[in-house]
């Protein structure tokens, strides 16, 4: 029996849905952000995007079935996640963001916590969630266990709620639609200061309206352009004790866990943001002679690199694909694929759309050219959503020092620890 990595039908019709939307919708985001300087404003300019995606179900995905979704598997989903990506990133994000936000729920919440927090996303509106992970002095030590140092956000039990003090940044979609604040912020603290996180790293829902949340400042990137990069401050904010997902100590699991999801769907969108830069510069080499006799692609060493761009492509594609269905396969236990992945499709969409503008030359240093807007995106991938250095790495490296680890375990479709 073979390994088959066709596409049934419903895949191929998903697909090409999402072509369809992202060619017929995000290529109008481009014009829609010229000319806003701040980066609040291109965010908010986003926003009748968001809606359409909406609209098209990209948000119900996100939602088990069984809380009025209509969730998609991981795989399902990062093919859709090409498809849009390779026309714009800053609507997928705001996406990818909520399912981020909503993850810690979907994985570890109760049937009571699910109801509450998960249906009102099904409604059609342009709901956001947030994820508030990364301290102000960095988020890469989350699990040190020193309690000194790591998280400082805390969260305090006070009777029957729990009273939050803290700030965070990098909160993508943390300022909500015009600083309203997301419907859901899953805010990663810790319940005592003098417990290491083993014990006290803890997730708790903080909803929309509570008193005490302020967005003290927007961080503006130079790529990702119409992505929130809000700081959040939280003073005496106050949710019921019932808002905290399972105990204290388990946020160490679902922060894994969380950041394991988003690995393949970033992958994904390392893809369509190479495949942009492939497709330009091939269409480029095909038609463009640079005042020579011949058009470029019959040189060989453009055909050259063509060749080695399309193989990274490939490569980074499939490896996205098998690190969607391991994490399907493991129910979303898996972290050694997860991590391969967005460490080698983040750094490998650099190399290719560097060595695109090197194809192309100099106009694609320019605003000619779609490629230099593309090298500002890609630029984010290997330091976001868990840095390449300070967390992915790491995690892979201690999971080779744990004693159960198996080298081929993930190839095999089971978890390479115990």
């Amino acid at each position: 029996m073979g390994l088959d990595f066709s596409l049934d039908e419903g895949q191929l019709e998903l697909r090409a849905g999402a072509r369809q939307f992202a060619d017929g919708v995000l290529t109008g985001v481009a014009a829609a952000l010229q000319d806003i300087p701040g980066p609040e404003e291109r965010f908010y300019a986003i926003k009748p995007f968001y809606e359409q995606m909406v609209a098209a179900g990209f948000l119900k995905a996100l939602i088990p079935d069984e809380y009025g979704g209509n969730k998609f598997s991981s795989l399902a989903f990062v093919l859709a996640a090409e498809e849009l990506a390779r026309v714009d990133i800053n609507t997928p994000t705001a996406v990818l963001a909520t399912g981020l936000g909503l993850a810690p729920i979907i994985h570890f919440g109760t049937h009571e916590q699910k109801e509450r927090f998960l249906r009102p996303f099904t409604d059609d509106e342009p709901r956001l969630a947030a994820f508030g992970f990364t301290e102000v002095t960095g988020g890469a030590n989350f699990d040190s266990v020193d309690p000194k140092v790591g998280v400082q956000t805390f969260a305090r039990l006070d009777g029957d709620e729990w009273v939050i003090n803290g700030a965070k940044h990098y909160t993508t979609n943390g300022s909500g639609w015009n600083r309203e604040l997301p419907d859901v912020i899953t805010l990663v603290c810790r319940t005592d200061p003098d417990k290491p996180p083993q014990e006290s790293l803890a997730v708790i829902v903080v909803e929309k309206g509570t008193p005490g949340v302020e967005i003290t400042g927007i961080i503006d990137t130079i790529g990702h352009r119409a992505t929130i990069s809000p700081r959040l401050e939280f003073t005496n904010v106050r949710v019921p004790a019932g808002n905290i997902l399972g105990e204290p100590g388990d946020g160490m699991e679902i922060v894994k866990t969380a950041f394991s999801w988003t690995c393949a769907p970033i992958g994904a969108a390392c893809v369509g943001r190479m495949r942009a830069a492939f497709d330009y510069a091939y269409e480029f080499t095909r038609t463009d002679n640079r005042s020579g006799p011949h058009p470029v692609i019959e040189y060989q060493n453009a055909g050259y690199m063509l060749a080695d761009l399309k193989i990274r492509i490939e490569a980074a594609r499939y490896l996205t694909w098998k690190a969607a269905d391991h994490f399907d396969k493991t129910d979303g236990k898996d972290r050694e694929l997860a991590n391969i992945t967005k460490v080698f499709a983040s750094e490998t969409s650099v190399q290719v759309v560097y060595d695109a503008m090197r194809l192309v030359g100099v106009d694609a240093y320019t605003d000619l050219t779609p490629i230099a807007g593309i090298m500002q995106d890609v630029l984010c991938f290997p330091v976001y959503d868990g840095g390449n250095m300070g967390v992915r790495r790491r995690q892979l490296h201690e999971m080779f020092q744990n004693p159960t680890y198996d080298p081929l375990a993930a190839a095999e479709n089971r978890l390479s620890t115990a």
